[in-house]
């Protein structure tokens, strides 16, 4: 594997056998995700939105939200099989990719990153706006689609930026323009400060807000309209599974930033350890795709009696139901 190749294929050292002994946990577990993770992440995520989208008027502000993360849980399932078949994290590798391939799917994992963080965030905020504000309807889920739609457009934006930097890399050093841009590392700092750095600065406001507001006595507490107390379970379940599964990657970057770009970090001893914890928490991020509708499954109240209409819904598709007949019966008497 590509993190033993500094050491000679002859060498029988400490060092590399620890280097291979990396090697053949990183393919374990990235064949245990492809096995397990994979196709639950896939079912889950599409279960999720076409549950909510079948239903579009009992949705709730949280669930545009989390039919967001699950979109962009979706395009993690795709990029995800491409790179753990590949000689980067498995001895066992079915391809091999070229830098065009590299550059698009670095652009998507960064897209959905950014979508999965800011909705995480958002939900966040619109959570504390709905305590605090219930009769205002900030928070409506005709605002949140319109939301989740700037949300993609800023991921994409953002990530415009990073791309620049990373084509320049992996381009020749004759074009004046991006001689000048070869630097991953500032694609590294902007994906870090933008896709980390920011989100939990707001994540850690709006829950100061939240917890003010919890001990404060509101017109929520009259309010028939209030949202459902697992909501509150669900938000506080989500957040702290999201930062716990994409923090190991985003301290990768910074330890890349910092440390291993400006060599800081030579010695063939620590750098195959660095690369598979970078792996390793490329994984981690990458288990968000399943771990969130998991979730979401388990602790939303109405997901089964949205999944059990539209169960029925297809089942009446080919046939009259007995609701349909009485209404028929009603009609023609």
């Amino acid at each position: 594997m590509w993190i033993c190749m500094v050491y000679n294929e002859t060498d029988t050292s400490v060092d590399f056998r620890l280097c291979r002994d990396f090697g053949l946990i990183l393919s374990i577990l990235s064949l245990i995700y492809l096995l397990v993770c994979f196709p639950l992440g896939l079912c889950y995520n599409m279960l999720l939105v076409v549950v909510n989208l079948s239903n579009k008027v009992s949705m709730t502000m949280p669930d545009v939200y989390f039919v967001n993360m699950a979109i962009a849980g979706l395009v993690l399932n795709l990029v995800a099989p491409v790179e753990l078949l590949s000689s980067t994290f498995t001895r066992w590798h079915v391809w091999e990719y070229n830098n065009e391939v590299y550059i698009t799917l670095l652009i998507l994992f960064n897209i959905s990153s950014l979508v999965i963080m800011y909705s995480t965030t958002l939900l966040s905020l619109d959570y504390y706006i709905e305590r605090a504000l219930p009769r205002t309807y900030m928070s409506s889920v005709y605002n949140t689609k319109h939301v989740c739609g700037f949300i993609w457009g800023g991921a994409v934006l953002t990530s415009f930026s990073s791309l620049l930097f990373y084509v320049c890399n992996h381009i020749s050093t004759k074009m004046v323009e991006c001689s000048k841009m070869q630097n991953k590392e500032a694609a590294d700092s902007i994906m870090m400060f933008i896709g980390y750095v920011v989100p939990a600065l707001a994540v850690l406001y709006a829950f100061v807000l939240i917890l003010r507001i919890r001990k404060e006595s509101t017109p929520l507490d009259q309010d028939s309209a209030r949202l459902d107390p697992s909501i509150h379970r669900l938000l506080l379940a989500s957040v702290c599974v999201q930062f716990v599964l994409w923090t190991p990657y985003y301290m990768t970057l910074l330890v890349h930033t910092v440390v291993v770009a400006p060599g800081y970090i030579s010695s063939a001893r620590y750098l195959p350890i660095y690369y598979f914890l970078r792996c390793v928490s490329k994984l981690l991020a990458f288990s968000s795709s399943f771990a969130m509708p998991l979730m979401y499954r388990q602790m939303n109240k109405n997901f089964s009696n949205k999944l059990q209409r539209l169960l029925r819904r297809l089942h009446c598709r080919d046939q009259s139901c007995p609701r349909e007949r009485s209404t028929v019966q009603q009609v023609v008497t």
